[in-house]
């Protein structure tokens, strides 16, 4: 049965709460009614700072993370190691690998993983970026840090063929990480784990 909305209003903005992921309409209900109690400066300074992040928030032009400024705070950091770039799919998987204080050196975000059943080939992915970035010199280890899904292994083995003749050291997290998991849902101590302890990175999946 379609529930029936006292108000047009309502209704419209349930709907667009709804479009969230994970929000149902129940949840995207209360969400709404919730800002509804509130103050009305305290709802504008909720709408303001969601049309300020999409108008003004920057994709690092290094590493792709999410940035204040054209150069992240991370890439910016004279103190990590320039030498070694952790590759992940998402920002959440930088923060992620940030909250085990466990890497110092560098990011790249993918920004995903080569999934041709969802239409995502490699032309999709910061990858020819990633080559170029080796390509500059500097580097001495890249570590695979994707989810161990079959995405993940397809995407892993793709890079280490562009990457493979390069004369630098290809890694993978330890397999601390069950295979399926999706990184930004470890816990920080095993994938604190994963990331010293990890391994050569063979070229098999």
């Amino acid at each position: 049965m379609n529930q029936q909305y006292p108000s047009v209003l309502l209704e419209k903005a349930v709907g667009e709460f709804s479009k969230l992921p994970g929000i149902g309409r129940k949840t995207a209900m209360r969400l709404v009614l919730h800002l509804l109690r509130q103050d009305s400066a305290i709802v504008e300074a909720f709408g303001n700072s969601i049309i300020t992040l999409k108008r003004e928030v920057k994709y690092c032009r290094v590493c792709h993370n999410i940035s204040d400024t054209d150069t992240c705070q991370i890439c910016a950091n004279p103190a990590r190691d320039a030498s070694i770039i952790c590759v992940v799919e998402n920002i959440r998987d930088v923060m992620a690998v940030e909250g085990t204080q466990q890497f110092r050196g560098l990011y790249h975000v993918l920004g995903g993983v080569i999934s041709p059943m969802d239409g995502v080939g490699p032309s999709d992915l910061q990858i020819d970026s990633l080559v170029q970035r080796v390509a500059d010199g500097g580097i001495k280890e890249v570590i695979l840090a994707l989810s161990t899904t079959m995405e993940g292994d397809t995407t892993n083995f793709y890079i280490y063929r562009k990457l493979e003749r390069m004369g630098i050291k290809l890694s993978v997290l330890a397999r601390g990480v069950s295979i399926g998991d999706e990184l930004e849902y470890t816990d920080e101590v095993t994938l604190g784990r994963s990331i010293v302890n990890r391994t050569a990175f063979t070229g098999t999946v």
